[in-house]
């Protein structure tokens, strides 16, 4: 069985910046998105589907400064005071999100082979769509494997999926790479439609899109 991408995450230092580095980038508006109380982050989104990765999108996230703090290191590494920095300069691709209907084999077959991806947590939100909900793996101490090119992994509960709600943005995914995953590892997550590296070379993560603005890729190590 093979995964697929459901979404690749943009970590930015609040959503108004995040907003405006994408219209300046990409050369669109992100439409709505929600507010993950457990993590005391929130987002935008933006629909990147295409034939290759069908039901996908573009998440910008942020700490969410009217939340309260989790208790808990958030998620994509939002605490990690070098990636804080970063982001205070602009916006910058950090991880992609695989779904899978078997969150818990793949979460074995992982830890089988030497990494820790994280207990798998229930989150549920509200979308103009109605309730989302969905299991998502997450370390306890927030951190991404491999510079973040190995992908977290969601298990979407139910028939909803986001993606399925949103309008068109003029954004079309066009090729994904990760680079650094272990042999073993993809043995395990089976990634389809997706490039994968070994080694460790050049950024952690690529990808290119078809954008009002033309062919615009962007990197972990933007």
């Amino acid at each position: 069985m093979s995964n697929r991408l459901d979404h690749l995450v943009v970590a930015a230092a609040s959503l108004e910046q995040g907003v405006a580095w994408c219209e300046a980038t990409l050369g669109i508006t992100p439409g709505p998105g929600g507010v993950h109380a457990t993590m005391g982050t929130h987002n935008r989104l933006a629909l990147i589907s295409t034939e290759a990765y069908p039901d996908s999108y573009l998440e910008i996230i942020a700490i969410d400064p009217a939340a309260l703090a989790p208790g808990r290191p958030r998620w994509f590494g939002l605490d990690d005071e070098g990636l804080r920095e970063r982001v205070a300069q602009h916006p910058r691709l950090v991880h992609a999100v695989v779904r899978t209907p078997l969150v818990e084999m793949h979460r074995w077959g992982l830890i089988n082979v030497g990494l820790h991806p994280g207990e798998p947590i229930a989150f549920e939100r509200a979308s103009p769509a109605g309730p989302l909900a969905w299991r998502m793996l997450v370390r306890d101490d927030g951190v991404l494997l491999h510079r973040g090119a190995l992908p977290t992994l969601i298990e979407w509960k139910g028939e909803r999926h986001p993606a399925q709600a949103m309008a068109p943005s003029g954004l079309a995914l066009q090729s994904l790479r990760l680079a650094g995953i272990p042999k073993r590892a993809q043995e395990v997550l089976k990634l389809r439609g997706i490039e994968v590296l070994a080694e460790p070379e050049g950024p952690a993560l690529s990808a290119t899109f078809a954008t009002p603005r033309g062919v615009v890729t962007l990197t972990s190590d933007d």
